[in-house]
């Protein structure tokens, strides 16, 4: 069977000829994704890097964002916690245990590699942006590459994919028809769908949201919790 990374990298080939500055990105660990209790996949909008791109955002995770010149550490270190609280669901530490993972580089460094090794990440927009997304440009580009970020999709089969601040953008991808997959919400707000079938979507803040970083955590182990114990939900959007 065809590695996934190799199956990455041939699309990417091609992927390049159409994106000036192309970031690759998925599955920095493919064995550590693969062997997870819970697949998790989060989709983001583009790299922020004022540089040109041309780099590789699966080994930037490998490392933990090491250099954290490209991306800042408040987004990897809350994406950090968010994996830790979702493989530890039942028995999710304190707040003050996360928040004393950042206090120390060195710590909050091993804590990044333990966590990111293991899942997959990807930006809807492969070419390189800046600290703010321009939401028509990406809307554009997202529709022109559509048929490469399904095919993209296809290679990982998570059980839990969380937006962060794409969701409507990646409904609009995986959706062949506007309602055929059918958003839902917790009882605190959140919304969902399933995608596939007894997978959910979870339409979630990004990581750098103007919100308290311990706020966000816990919202987000509050919805999946609800969603992965299939509670009653509210109406659909």
């Amino acid at each position: 069977m065809t590695l996934i990374s190799e199956r990455e990298n041939e699309l990417f080939n091609e992927w390049r000829l159409l994106r000036q500055g192309f970031v690759a990105d998925g599955l920095p660990n493919e064995e550590a994704y693969s062997t997870s209790a819970v697949k998790l996949l989060f989709v983001l909008k583009e790299v922020n890097d004022s540089h040109g791109g041309g780099w590789d955002l699966r080994q930037f995770l490998r490392e933990g964002g090491k250099s954290l010149k490209r991306w800042k550490s408040r987004t990897l270190d809350n994406i950090s916690r968010w994996i830790h609280g979702i493989r530890n669901l039942d028995t999710i530490p304190s707040w003050s245990f996360y928040k004393s993972i950042t206090q120390k580089k060195d710590i909050a460094l091993k804590f990044r590699i333990d966590n990111l090794r293991s899942i997959c990440a990807i930006n809807l927009k492969k070419s390189p942006g800046g600290h703010t997304a321009k939401y028509e440009t990406l809307r554009k580009v997202v529709r022109q590459d559509r048929d490469l970020i399904r095919k993209q999709l296809s290679f990982y089969h998570p059980d839990i994919t969380i937006c962060c601040g794409t969701g409507d953008l990646f409904h609009g991808v995986v959706s062949e028809e506007a309602n055929k997959l059918e958003w839902k919400s917790t009882t605190r707000g959140i919304w969902h769908f399933e995608w596939p079938k007894g997978k959910h979507v979870i339409s979630f803040a990004h990581p750098e949201a103007r919100v308290q970083d311990s706020i966000l955590f816990y919202a987000l182990m509050d919805a999946i919790e609800e969603i992965s114990h299939n509670k009653p939900m509210q109406p659909t959007r």
